[in-house]
Parts: C-alpha cells; structure tokens; sequence
C-alpha cells in the first residue's frame, strides 16, 4: 500500500512539474500582438512570423495615429531565433521607427499569453521591458502577413 501512495505522489509531483515548466515550441511566437509604444504612447499592431533559416521577423501591421501609418509594412525586428535551453526567443535586432540605429531585443511567452519583450542597447541591463497582448487576427485588412 505505502508501495502505491508513493508511486502516486510521485506521478502527481512529476505531472504538475511538466506543466508549470512547459516548453514552448519555436513557432508559438507566431502571431498578432498589439504593443504601447512606452515614447510616445501610441498603439501599433505587429506579427511576428517564421522568416526561414530558423530566424523570426516582426513587421507593423496597424497604427493608431494617422501620422505614424507610414510604419505600416514596415519590418522593423529581425534575425530573432529560438533558445530551447532558456525557452525565449533571442538576439533579435530591431529598429525603433522614425528614429536611427538598431537594437537588441530578447522574448518569452507568459504563462498569461502575454509576450514579454525585452529591448537593449549593448548589455540587457541597459533597457526597458514591455509586454505586449496577443491579438487573433489583423487590424489591418490591407496588409496580408
């Protein structure tokens, strides 16, 4: 009986660790998030997609101000790829739109579905944390990712 109890638990033990540390998959970044840019305050819409060669790409879908539509199409995150090891997405470079010179960003997926992005210059010390909502679908018909 003790034999049993034991085993229990440690089918239990065993079964809830696996859930709380599960691993993503390179492609579940993929998809629609809407982000507040923490400048200026303005809500844009990016997807993030496979580009090949296991890198990611990010490219503005929507913008909310009439005067930052011209970002649209534009992709401003690349050469992002997937650590398994620490389960993120990494080395990402990005450009911030409007302005010159590039950047590094790191991502992980939140338990709460949310992507939690992480912009730098040089060391990650030396940045600034976002997180961005997932979305289902394009705020902007015009633009087919």
């Amino acid at each position: 009986m003790q034999f049993l109890k034991t085993a229990l638990l440690f089918f239990i033990f065993f079964n809830i660790k696996s859930l709380l540390f599960a691993q993503n998959k390179p492609d579940d970044i993929v998809g629609f998030y809407l982000n507040e840019d923490p400048f200026s305050g303005a809500i844009s819409q990016i997807y993030i997609y496979n580009a090949g060669n296991d890198t990611y790409e990010g490219v503005v879908v929507w913008v909310n101000e009439e005067d930052r539509k011209k970002f649209e199409g534009l992709v401003f995150l690349k050469e992002m790829t997937f650590n398994a090891k620490k389960n993120e997405w990494q080395n990402a470079s990005m450009i911030y739109p409007g302005k010159s010179g590039k950047f590094k960003a790191d991502m992980r997926l939140e338990k709460d579905g949310r992507l939690r992005v992480r912009g730098y210059w040089g060391i990650s010390m030396l940045g600034k944390t976002l997180y961005w909502e997932r979305e289902k679908e394009s705020r902007n018909k015009n633009i087919k990712p």
